[in-house]
């Protein structure tokens, strides 16, 4: 057999009380440090503890090839730990999100643990993290090992990888600049793309499944990158970002001229509005 179903399941149990666990301290220390951003970090760190913990299950069952877990553990580890460190130091020292007040209003006092918060914040994301590491998931218990699929998938991921942290480097030094405050970034990445980060994340989920995708039950967990991508397109990332830059002075040029999300040549995109 070259895909376990019941191993699957049970790598599934095991990454829902990840999930949980995960959250619940997140809860914990948003309310000790009165801001509810620190969800951001956990974003990145409980998708490696996902991938670490059905490493290690996976390992112990026996099932699945070491290649494709080791490859289906670093992936994602490595991912996470770099957008949680970033995310950790760009936040450092901050108050609140805007997003999160916004959000949650009188809900959320000095990071308090409220059932609305919970219902706003914390059980979304906790959910959405489960679906999108599916394909983590169905890499951990595939036997097969098809190079091919494993090389094309890591090539995808670092593309992303390139994108992400290249982009976010490179908008932490235009913002680190006073000179720049109340102005649009619109060289390097962001010359090609008005998101290189979110294009970055995109390519690397996508990366993710093609690792896992070696095997055709594998393919279910399209789920996976489908969604996060839905999420960065069309609602929490690309389209949020724009609603709130958009009475920036030069946003409107920046997006007449750049690309949406893919990147492109600017001033050749017709749809570079999208």
């Amino acid at each position: 057999m070259s895909f376990d179903w019941a191993a699957a399941g049970l790598l599934l149990a095991v990454a829902a009380a990840v999930v949980v666990v995960t959250f619940a301290v997140t809860l914990g220390v948003a309310r000790a440090v009165g801001k509810h951003s620190v969800v951001d970090v956990t974003w990145g760190l409980g998708f490696v503890l996902i991938a670490a913990a059905a490493y290690v299950t996976s390992g112990l069952l026996g099932v699945g090839n070491p290649t494709v877990r080791l490859v289906a553990l670093l992936l994602p580890a490595i991912w996470g730990l770099r957008l949680a460190i970033y995310i950790g130091w760009r936040n450092h020292g901050k108050g609140e999100d805007p997003r999160y007040t916004a959000m949650l209003g009188d809900d959320q006092p000095g990071g308090a643990v409220t059932w609305a918060v919970v219902r706003k914040v914390y059980l979304p994301q906790a959910g959405v993290m489960l679906v999108v590491a599916l394909p983590v998931l169905a890499a951990m218990v595939r036997a097969s090992t098809v190079i091919a699929v494993l090389v094309v998938g890591g090539v995808v991921w670092l593309v992303g990888m390139v994108f992400e942290s290249v982009g976010d480097a490179q908008l932490a030094r235009f913002k680190a600049n006073p000179d720049n405050k109340g102005t649009v970034l619109d060289s390097g990445l962001w010359r090609y793309t008005r998101h290189p980060n979110y294009l970055g994340d995109f390519c690397v989920w996508w990366g993710i499944f093609v690792v896992a995708a070696g095997h055709p039950a594998a393919l279910v967990t399209v789920v996976g990158p489908a969604l996060m991508s839905y999420l960065l397109i069309g609602v929490t990332g690309k389209e949020l970002t724009e609603k709130s830059m958009s009475g920036r002075p030069g946003y409107d040029e920046y997006v007449r001229r750049t690309s949406g999300f893919f990147p492109l040549p600017p001033d050749t995109a017709p749809a570079r509005a999208t």
